[in-house]
């Protein structure tokens, strides 16, 4: 009797118990918003035939009990749910093995939290990524650290950017051991450093996580295993954003910590911002202008925070307190230059062979544009003024290939050796 075929591995097998409350969390909230949408242009509708306007955007009558009724069932069902899952979680966990954190389950998690990740936390959904320093594949435990035999004086913190996390620094192209790129293990073995990654829900605004950062680094160099001679950060896109507000946040609270700062270096840190998120602000305000599409512009509102921050790399919390991240305006950050005492690098990308205006500005790495990685810009105040030999420009290379770029890897060797 010949065996059945063996299913191929599914993507459930990366479920976890709580994943269900979740995910069911997630389909209330989505078929709330898509009513409302459909509601927003029913009304729209309505009212070009000359029905009164209602600044609610709700129909009435038996349409309007209808989309009242759809609202009701869906809180219900949606709290059913939410109840019945949280009375299953103990039950299934004994019943069921929990899965390891496997790349594919962390990918998706760390692009839902970009996306949305602001909202996930908000409604206390259990998708929502927490902040952790993590050092071999593990978080630590910043109450109790622990034995760390490999460990040295020289910390390296890496910080990954948006809709990305701490296991997507290290590449393995086509799965071939020899040509496995690892900036991180190429600085520990060449300079000694113990690298730490930094995993964090990048959907929140870049100032709450370089608050939440500040403080956890205090703790993890207070209970180091050994006296710390420097730290040096290694940041990728968004995570520039984050280490600067992160070391202003410090020195704010008089932390010591950014006295152990020695060096930053930034891969493709949209200092001043990346024209694609403007852009995506560009499609709110033209979807907002017509009656019949403005209910659709929500759909460009589903960003979180951390995305609308790269609109021109807000840094503090006066950068975006106070204002509608969605309603279109000029950039009005609060000048912050480079951290004094630190030596910061920058690596700037572009896809193009060889410079050239139009390059620079508009194609760069694909997602920042050469002036705004270099800290470039036309007003004086905001220039960042990495010096001469703290710049580099690759060429014929992503935004992403950053993470994995071999001359990229000899470079910052090359900075943060001792002359």
């Amino acid at each position: 009797m010949t065996k059945p075929p063996k299913a191929p591995a599914a993507s459930i097998n990366h479920l976890r118990p709580s994943d269900l409350r979740a995910i069911a969390q997630l389909a209330t909230q989505a078929t709330r918003g898509v009513t409302r949408m459909t509601e927003g242009v029913h009304h729209a509708v309505l009212r070009s035939m000359g029905a009164p306007d209602n600044q609610q955007a709700q129909t009435g009558g038996i349409t309007g009990f209808v989309y009242r009724t759809v609202h009701g069932v869906t809180e219900l069902v949606g709290k059913g749910l939410q109840t019945a899952f949280t009375r299953l979680e103990p039950l299934l966990e004994t019943l069921v093995d929990q899965p390891p954190e496997t790349p594919e389950r962390e990918a998706v998690l760390a692009a839902l939290n970009g996306v949305m990740g602001d909202q996930l936390l908000q409604t206390h959904n259990p998708l929502a990524t927490p902040m952790t320093l993590r050092y071999q594949g593990r978080a630590l435990n910043l109450h109790a650290m622990p034995p760390m035999p490999g460990a040295t004086g020289k910390v390296l913190l890496l910080i990954h950017g948006l809709c990305m996390n701490d296991l997507q620094w290290r590449t393995q192209p086509g799965n071939n051991p020899a040509k496995v790129s690892d900036h991180a293990s190429a600085l520990a073995v060449q300079l000694g450093y113990t690298p730490v990654y930094l995993r964090y829900n990048t959907g929140l605004h870049t100032s709450q996580n370089g608050r939440a950062l500040a403080s956890m680094l205090e703790q993890m160099l207070e209970k180091w295993p050994l006296p710390v001679e420097e730290l040096t950060v290694v940041v990728h896109s968004m995570g520039g954003l984050v280490i600067r507000s992160a070391v202003h946040c410090a020195q704010q609270g008089a932390l010591r910590w950014p006295q152990q700062l020695k060096n930053i270096v930034f891969l493709g840190t949209p200092h001043h911002g990346a024209p694609l998120e403007r852009a995506g602000n560009w499609l709110d305000v033209i979807l907002g202008t017509n009656p019949f599409s403005k209910p659709f512009a929500k759909l460009g509102q589903l960003r979180s925070a951390g995305i609308t921050d790269l609109r021109y790399g807000h840094v503090l919390d006066a950068d975006w307190q106070g204002h509608d991240r969605f309603t279109k305006r000029s950039d009005s950050r609060q000048p912050l230059p480079l951290p004094d005492s630190v030596a910061c690098y920058t690596v700037a990308a572009t896809t193009a062979a060889k410079r050239s205006p139009l390059a620079d500005r508009v194609i760069g790495d694909g997602l920042v544009p050469l002036p705004s990685a270099l800290g470039q810009h036309a007003d004086p105040s905001r220039q960042l003024g990495f010096g001469k030999a703290a710049q580099t420009i690759v060429y014929r290379t992503s935004h992403m290939a950053l993470l994995h770029s071999p001359e990229v890897t000899r470079q910052i060797i090359h900075w943060l050796t001792p002359s």
